[in-house]
This record gives C-alpha cells, structure tokens and sequence, in this order.
C-alpha cells in the first residue's frame, strides 16, 4: 500500500521561515484538502511534494521511498494547476497524450490510453479541437487529463477551480468526486475555499501561518473545531464567538445571561469564549437572548439575520418563508449542548479541559 508521508517539513526563504514542522500521512486512495487563507503556505507545501520547491529540512516520502532529492518526474506524481497550463496549439488529443510523450508506449497504446482517459472525462468527441475552441471547464477536463493519462500513485491539485465561475466549480467539484472514486488514487487538493474543502476530502488539513491548525474529517473540524481560527474559517457564516466567563456547571455571557454547558467544568471567574454557530442560533420569541435586527439575507430555505444584542451583533437563522425585518425585535434561542467554548487567552479548545 502507498502512503505519502511528511515529516518535520520546513521551508524557509531566506531567514523568514514560512513552513514548521509540516507532519502528515495520507493513506493510498484518500482524497485530502489542504485550506487556509491566502500565504498560509498550503500551496508551497503542495510544490514541495511536487518537487517544485526545495526542501529546507525534513522529508517526503511516497510509496516508502524518500523523495527529497528526486526530479518531479521521477516522483510517480501529476500535478493540475490553477491556470491550466495547457498548449493552445496542440489538440485536446494531442495535450492529453503529452504526459505520455517519455512513456515506454507504442502509438496504438498511447492512443487507447488517451482515448479510455478522455471517455471517463467526457471528452472523446472534442478530442481533435484546441483549447480555445473549449469551455473554462472543458479546458479544466483536459488538465485533469493529461495528469490521468499517466496513471501516478499520486494527483496534486493546486485550485484548479479558482478561475472558473460559481455554477462551474460546483459542476467541477462534482466530477473530481465522480474521478476520484472512479480511479481510487491518492489526491492532494489545495484551495482557500471552505466549502470546496468541506464538499470534496475525506480529511482537512487547516492551515494558517505555516502551521497546522487541525487535521480531520469535514464533520470532525466543523463540530469540534481545535481553536478559534478553526471555528470561524470553517462553516459559512462564521461561528458566533461571544465574550463570558466560567460559573462551574456553565458560563455567563457578557450581557450576565447564564448558559449551563453540559459535559464541562470552566472555573468560576474564568474568561472564555462562547461560541455557537448561526444554524443553532435561532429566532425564538421566549428565548433568554433577546436583540434588534440589523440586517435580514434571505436564502430561500432560511433567512440569516444580524442582530444586535446587548451592543453585539451576533448572525443567526430565522424561517425563510416568515422571516423578521430589519428593525424587528426578535428573541433568540441557543443550547448550551451546542456550544463551543475557548480558552480566551489562547484560543484552545476547551471541550475536554477540567478548570
């Protein structure tokens, strides 16, 4: 079985250090998501497997061979880029087949193996056009292709959906799915989108700053978020982090409204942060919190409202065919079974802390 493993990986420009200690394995077959905001260096690490950049310390090893000092051909690797790199004089045939160009293949292979790849992409019958004479997402299909064609142990994608348009990349997102659990290989896939991570990998490596914040399942960073940067960069809208303090069995808000938390001990006097998100935040006349509505989006199934409560504004969900106005005076409802607590200074989780 082929893993790709990290260990200890360090790049470094210069004296500025822009990646620590980078440690993760990713199993044969597994699909994961590196995602962070823009300079987290999810993208170096990336070119780092791919042998684009040099390794400052550390090692990469994939299928139990250290890869360090080897030529990005010689590492059983693709790699698909954000701007295609495709050759607009070359046919779609012609682009695919080039990744083929130093296999040991005679021309009748080569074409088939074009031919089988370019079938499950859904694109034998453009096979003989050039890249301008396609769609952003058929030129998309031909830079999958091309990697495809060679069979790798490994695919790396480097947001390969980021210049496509909204209703595209939804499409797109679908058949790299569909591709993945077609040829069961091991795939890489960087993006800054939240929910391009949650919808695609079977794992999420959460970046910031160089470091990894948090490694897990999407339904593993989503309901138990590491920190506080994991809570508000994964989940659309944000997680609601409010400001309170430990009582023993729960915690007090900054407006002196008690919440029991149960499963937790915060020591009274404590400073915490309290966070919900907004789907467990909801408009609910007989609720304890109460506030103004700033601000009302309709989403069609739900309405998301900001409401001012006590001089904070907090975003919760309402009913999409009732919903309240701007200016309407709304209770809102929360379980403390649904909150997420941080230390204040840190921003830890405190979710198995005994205080």
């Amino acid at each position: 079985m082929s893993q790709l493993i990290l260990r200890d990986l360090v790049k470094r420009y210069g004296t500025t250090q822009v990646l620590h200690s980078i440690n993760l394995t990713v199993e044969q077959g597994e699909f994961v998501v590196l995602v962070g905001p823009s300079g987290c260096g999810k993208s170096t690490t990336l070119r780092m497997i791919a042998g684009l950049e040099e390794i400052s310390g550390g090692t990469i090893e994939i299928g139990g061979r250290v890869v360090n000092n080897l030529e990005p051909k010689d590492r059983n690797i693709a790699m698909v880029f954000q701007n295609y790199a495709i050759y607009p004089h070359m046919t779609v045939r012609r682009n695919i087949g080039f990744g083929l160009k130093t296999a040991k293949l005679s021309k009748a292979e080569k074409n088939a193996r074009i031919d089988e790849v370019a079938a499950i992409l859904g694109m034998t019958e453009y096979l003989e056009r050039k890249p301008a004479q396609l769609s952003g997402g058929q030129r998309q299909r031909v830079a999958i292709g091309r990697a495809m064609v060679r069979d790798p142990a490994v695919f790396l994608f480097d947001e390969p959906l980021s210049n496509l348009d909204a209703q595209l990349r939804t499409q797109m997102r679908l058949e790299i799915k569909k591709l993945h659990t077609r040829v069961g290989r091991m795939m890489i896939f960087v993006t800054h989108d939240q929910v391009e991570a949650m919808t695609l990998a079977d794992r999420i490596v959460i970046m910031k700053d160089g470091h990894i914040q948090q490694i897990g399942t999407p339904a593993q960073v989503y309901h138990e978020p590491a920190n506080t940067f994991v809570a508000q960069f994964i989940g659309a809208p944000q997680m609601n982090l409010l400001k309170a303090e430990g009582t023993g069995t729960g915690v007090r808000l900054w407006n002196g409204v008690e919440i029991a938390v149960p499963g937790i001990q915060i020591a009274p006097g404590r400073p915490v942060s309290f966070g919900i998100r907004p789907e467990d935040l909801k408009s609910d006349a007989s609720a304890v919190l109460s506030g103004t509505v700033t601000v009302a989006e309709p989403l069609g199934a739900e309405t998301l409202v900001y409401v001012d409560v006590d001089g904070v504004e907090v975003t919760a969900t309402a009913p999409g065919r009732t919903p309240p106005r701007a200016g309407d005076r709304i209770g809102l409802g929360l379980s403390g079974d649904n909150a997420h607590l941080f230390d204040s200074a840190s921003g830890q989780s405190l979710r198995t802390a005994r205080a």
